[in-house]
Order: C-alpha cells, then structure tokens, then sequence
C-alpha cells in the first residue's frame, strides 16, 4: 500500500480523500491541518488529524505528501520546504511562475533525494498534456483553449469583496461561435472578449446600490474589464439552491495540417465536463502521487511535471495489464 498523507483539508483535501477510497493501492495514513485538529473531522477511519507543527514526525510514516495550499502564496514555500521530508505532489497553477516554482522544488527534492510533481491537475496538467501532444503530432498549427462553462473561484472571491456584494459567483463560458469557428477549421485570430464571456450571480448587502455595484465588476481591471460581463442579482435561497457546486471544464484545439503542400487539415480536440471541480483535480492528484511513489523506488529524485512521467507510472495496472487491456 502506498501511504499518503493529506496537507490541508479544503475542498482539495476532502476530494483527495474520496479519490484514495477508489484506489486500492493507496491508503490515507494523516490529514495536517493549521486549524485545531480536534475541530476537524474526516471520513477515513483510522487516519490521524494532526496540526501541520507535527508534520516531521511522520518522516517516514507516509511515501507521498498531498500539498492542497494555494498557488499565491502556500505553495512556493510548502512544496520546496515538504520535499525535504517527503515525495510531494502539488497542484501549482501560476502559469507565469512555474518555471520559478520548478527550479525551487528540483533542489531540495534533489539535495534530500525525493521526487516533486508539481503543476498537477487539469489545466495544468491534463490540459497541458493535450496541447504538448497535439503540438508534436501536429507542428504546423495553431492552439486555442477554453475554459467553461464553470465557476471560477478566483473570480467569484473578487466580486464578493466589492463593496455591497454579500455573496456571489462567477462562471466563466466560452464563446459559443468562436469555439465552432476552430472547430471548422476557420483558424481565427481571438481576442480574450472573442474566446470567454462572464456571467456573475450576486446576493447584495441590504441597502446596497445595484447600479454602482454592476458597473465596479464590469470594469474590475484584470477580471472583467476584457470581458462581456453580465451581473444577475438574486436573493440568497437562489444562490444556496441554484449555484452551490462547484462545477468546470473546458475545451483543448488544435489546428493543423499535414501533406507536401500543407493540403490536408485537422482537428484535436480534447474537453471536460466536470460536475466537481476539485474533486476531479483531486482524482488526477491522486494518479501522479502513485507515480512519485513509482519513481522514488527506481531510485529517482527532483522535480516532475506532467511531461516528464510516462503514462504507465499512474495507473495501478501491470504493464501486461494495460497492454491487454488498454493499448
């Protein structure tokens, strides 16, 4: 049984929990939380609940560290600082830094000779794989992604901490005509406004003014301003009744063409619809920790992303099996 450990219990953390009971090969040994761990309560029985102070005490009680922090500021320091104690896995989705992120986690995993997989999940992660793929089968094309229709949690955090907003969420969907036109083999140019639209849904404060508050998000720089952006104000029992999940998805294209006079043209396509955002991260977390696992047996250490580890390493599956079964 490969042993994990839990650092962190959000939404990521509980959702790393359910995928280790799909798992037959995993077993959840401690979940480290800042909070008190008395107050926590999870769904494994017999796991331990301990305060994050403890986590080196389990040094070499667990063979991979879940790292469910967030990217702005948990998980620079979190995935270098644990890779010293631990193989890790971490969920890092700060396109612009992961070159930086990359290079911090390689030497402590290096100098303490363990394995970092970093940048894990669907974009990055399963969305990356599909544009690498489709880049060296098809040399000659161009990329497009979408992402949608879903909740953006970043997003939906920015409108609820304008002023008379009392609770929100945002769902960002793509351009319905815009999608169709890679589709067809269009190859269009897309401006940001061109490939997403921004549909917000906001309880307001009692006494709040709707007008000022629509245009403060339709002109929020970095989150809306680029955007269409349409506000629905609804009361709080539509909020909790019609958006309480935390669903997402999306699409990967790419356009190219092959032939001696680049004649023939095609479409990759690669899409998600997922009912649980963090859950489905979690599953494909889940996948890469059994592969850290593998590769720290063979001996191996540093830091990985996606496209350094073969597909074999995340299944539980036999080489013959996968052959036999899958290929």
């Amino acid at each position: 049984m490969i042993r994990i450990g839990i650092m962190g219990y959000g939404n990521l953390g509980r959702g790393i929990e359910c995928a280790i009971k799909q798992n037959d090969d995993l077993e959840l040994v401690a979940v480290f939380t800042r909070r008190d761990p008395a107050t926590v309560s999870i769904l494994t029985e017999g796991a331990a609940v301990c305060n994050v102070k403890d986590v080196e005490d389990w040094k070499d009680k667990i063979d991979v560290l879940m790292l469910c922090g967030g990217s702005a500021t948990d998980l620079p320091v979190q995935t270098p600082e644990y890779a010293k104690l631990f193989n890790v896995v971490d969920s890092f989705d700060t396109h612009a830094r992961i070159p930086e992120h990359f290079a911090n986690v390689d030497k402590a995993a290096k100098e303490y000779g363990h394995v970092g997989i970093i940048s894990v999940g669907w974009d990055p992660g399963m969305f990356s794989l599909n544009r690498m793929y489709a880049n060296a089968i098809l040399p000659e094309g161009k990329d497009y992604t979408f992402w949608g229709k879903g909740v953006s949690q970043g997003h939906s955090d920015a409108i609820r901490r304008v002023e008379g907003v009392k609770d929100g969420k945002q769902y960002t969907i793509p351009v319905e005509a815009a999608l169709e036109a890679v589709r067809n083999g269009e190859d269009p140019e897309l401006t940001t406004r061109q490939k997403h639209t921004r549909e917000c849904f906001v309880v307001l404060e009692e006494g709040a003014d709707a007008k000022k508050v629509e245009e403060e998000i339709k002109t929020m720089p970095n989150y809306f301003s680029d955007y269409d952006t349409t506000v629905h104000f609804i009361s709080q029992e539509e909020l909790d009744r019609d958006h309480s999940k935390i669903p997402h998805g999306g699409f990967v294209l790419r356009s190219g063409c092959t032939g001696w006079e680049k004649e023939n043209k095609h479409i990759i396509e690669y899409s998600l619809k997922l009912d649980s955002n963090p859950e489905f991260t979690s599953s494909v977390l889940v996948a890469y920790a059994r592969a850290a696992y593998k590769l720290s047996k063979e001996g191996q250490s540093g830091c990985k992303t996606v496209f350094d580890i073969a597909p074999a390493y995340l299944s539980a599956k036999s080489g013959d099996e996968l052959r036999a079964s899958l290929l």
